[in-house]
């Protein structure tokens, strides 16, 4: 019986926070009982839901896996050339090592690049195992094995969010269209001439903040 896993990511847009890659690995004939648990595209779930579903999810699937991208690294990478093409490139790179350690016969991606078969082609040029990749926009809308890796990125980012305020207090959203995110770096700046370590310097609106 082959064994497939489903990867996604969470957090790409916002200033603020890592960008979490996550992936599931399931026998396939488990697959129907993501959708009898309630997986679907997580976009369509409360915040609630997700961390409900996430821990059936973690009981059917063999494993799962969740990579960590920092701002810092982020910021390396997209302030070295054009902001998405690296962030895509960066992407490919920890989905690679998401697949990697979760060892696959196939693997179902949410493509991030505007460029599916690029994007499969950045992953596989960091693969050690043989494994048949599916690269598609819009995934976690498609298949339930990406829904799944879906909510445990957004789980798993949402639980660092949640320490993050505890420590610096409440910015929002986290995205630049969110007036308290706006504020709370324009206070940064103001108080230490800098942003903290949480907050991605190479976004357009917040290097104009920095000058």
């Amino acid at each position: 019986m082959r064994r497939i896993s489903g990867i996604d990511d969470a957090g790409r847009g916002p200033a603020i926070g890592p960008l979490i890659i996550a992936g599931v690995l399931i026998e396939e004939e488990k697959l129907e009982k993501l959708t009898e648990i309630g997986v679907k595209d997580s976009k369509k779930l409360t915040p609630r839901q997700r961390v409900v579903i996430a821990e059936k999810i973690k009981n059917i699937v063999l494993d799962y896996a969740i990579e960590e991208i920092q701002p810092k690294e982020i910021d390396e990478v997209v302030l070295k050339a054009q902001k998405y093409r690296r962030l895509n490139y960066l992407e490919a790179k920890a989905m690679s090592k998401v697949i990697n350690r979760l060892k696959p016969d196939i693997a179902y991606v949410d493509a991030s690049d505007i460029n599916e078969e690029r994007f499969k082609r950045d992953i596989i040029s960091s693969l050690t195992i043989n494994v048949e990749i599916v690269s598609k926009h819009h995934a976690d809308a498609i298949y339930p094995v990406c829904s799944a890796a879906s909510i445990l990125a957004k789980v798993r980012r949402d639980e660092i969010i949640n320490e993050l305020k505890r420590k610096y207090g409440d910015f929002g959203s986290g995205y630049m269209t969110d007036p308290k995110t706006i504020q709370f770096i324009k206070n940064w700046v103001k108080e230490y001439g800098q942003v903290p370590d949480i907050v991605r310097r190479s976004w357009k609106p917040v290097k104009k903040m920095l000058g």
